[in-house]
């Protein structure tokens, strides 16, 4: 439902709605590049702003560094005019609104890091003038909004969801995915106040297809921790599935595609070795910490958490047994990891579980060679086991040459027949290779020799 804006709402209003709006966006990562680009795209004059001049560099030469988002797009909106980008803040003081899409890690200790969101706010707190709207997208707990954000940006005297306008939208951003992008997913927002919920939808629905408007800036924070929960929980429990079948000797590839051919009431996820991404593994423990706070004990979220950060061990012990069955040590064996993305058809390396893999593998002796045609080089401070890598080719003669093959990214540009057929031994974690062979060893599945006397003495 729609509400009366007063004034200085009435006049961002118009302006939004006739596309005369400057709108900002600081963070121009992942999340934050395609929404200015859908904002340009929108008609906005649109200022990017990050403190990373190599980012800023290659938008003002009209050049992405993001997948998802082509430089031809990039390029066309600089030329016109309607995209720019800086690392000064300074540009805040003429703009009508500002999305925060900043980084919001978390510490060793597995509470939230939130000083890329108070170094943000405290520089927009600068140039916060009246009839401005300030939209937060960063991942976060319940209560940053309004606990955090609004306290901050009131500091001048100027009251939030009167003076000016404060909401939360979560970033629903999902990298390499080709059917859905910033403009089709729908957009949830909830502001302080109506006012400031009304026009950070308008804002948003000039380039987005749907908004969906909720009470709060808190639900929409819980909206966006319940959505990656619900996926690392499911996660979990399918990883604790493939544990399961890999005991049983039952195929739990097998068993999930069969389960997901029931029309309802049930979503497939599949197992992997381990979660990856800025997201997934991380949110959750946002809603654990502020959950721990009001004296609620989230059980649930801290097994799947237990679980999922279990994998990469159980995949280092597949290898072992795999290297064990060709009369191989681990210790002293070459371990080629084909993919260290997080996720397939990407080059996000953040979180990977690949990454702890072949940190294990380092610990307990093996030589450790990557491949992935999405992460050219692996610099030693961006993995734990702080060695500096570069990606072995994907040749045949590259596959032979090495102990053992994990499959650990399904990238859809490598040949995994070709894989077959070169390398001695493979240990595939995302059922990339179709069929049983005689030197592939599966995640959650029946080791070929072990199918074979199953069979035997059920025959």
């Amino acid at each position: 439902m729609s509400h009366p804006l007063h004034s200085s709402a009435a006049v961002l209003r118009e302006r939004i709605d006739q596309r005369t709006a400057r709108v900002g966006v600081v963070g121009l990562g992942y999340v934050g590049l395609p929404l200015a680009v859908e904002f340009a795209r929108a008609g906005y004059h649109t200022i990017g702003i990050d403190l990373d001049e190599r980012k800023v560099d290659a938008i003002r030469q009209g050049r992405s560094y993001i997948p998802d988002v082509p430089t031809a797009e990039v390029a066309r909106f600089v030329a016109e005019g309607r995209l720019h980008a800086t690392t000064g803040f300074d540009a805040v003081a003429a703009l009508d609104t500002v999305n925060i899409c900043v980084p919001t890690p978390l510490r060793k200790t597995k509470d939230p890091d939130m000083s890329y969101i108070v170094s943000a706010v405290e520089r927009i707190a600068e140039h916060l003038h009246p009839g401005m709207l300030v939209i937060l997208e960063s991942t976060t707990y319940p209560g940053t909004t309004e606990e955090l954000v609004r306290p901050m940006l009131e500091g001048g005297g100027l009251r939030a969801g009167t003076d000016f306008f404060l909401a939360y939208s979560p970033e629903r951003v999902d990298p390499g995915n080709p059917s859905f992008n910033t403009q089709n997913v729908p957009k949830v927002v909830g502001g302080v106040g109506p006012s400031s919920t009304e026009l950070a939808a308008a804002l948003y629905g000039a380039a987005i297809e749907r908004i969906v408007r909720v009470s709060s800036p808190q639900v929409a924070e819980m909206v966006k921790l319940l959505e990656n929960t619900f996926r690392a929980v499911n996660i979990a429990l399918v990883n604790e599935i493939a544990l399961m079948c890999d005991r049983l000797q039952i195929d739990v590839w097998e068993v999930v595609n069969a389960a997901a051919t029931k029309p309802f009431g049930f979503m497939p996820f599949f197992p992997g070795p381990g979660l990856g991404g800025h997201c997934i593994p991380i949110d959750p423990f946002y809603l654990s910490w502020k959950a721990k706070q009001s004296g609620f004990d989230p059980r649930f979220i801290e097994l799947a958490g237990q679980i999922n950060a279990a994998m990469p061990h159980f995949v280092v012990d597949k290898i072992a047994d795999a290297l064990n069955r060709h009369r191989k040590p681990l210790n002293g064996s070459t371990v080629l990891v084909l993919g260290v993305a997080y996720k397939r058809d990407i080059d996000d390396i953040r979180e990977s579980p690949s990454l702890d893999v072949m940190s294990l593998l380092l610990q307990k002796g093996a030589t450790v060679r990557y491949a992935d045609p999405y992460v050219p080089t692996l610099q030693g401070r961006q993995w734990p086991g702080g060695v500096d890598l570069t990606t072995e080719p994907i040749t045949p003669e590259a596959l032979a040459a090495v102990d053992c093959v994990a499959i650990l990214t399904d990238h859809r540009t490598i040949d995994y027949d070709m894989v077959r057929r070169a390398a001695a031994l493979v240990v595939d974690t995302r059922n990339a290779i179709a069929g049983e062979h005689a030197h592939v060893l599966k995640l959650g599945a029946p080791s070929p020799a072990l199918r074979e006397q199953i069979e035997a003495d059920a025959a």
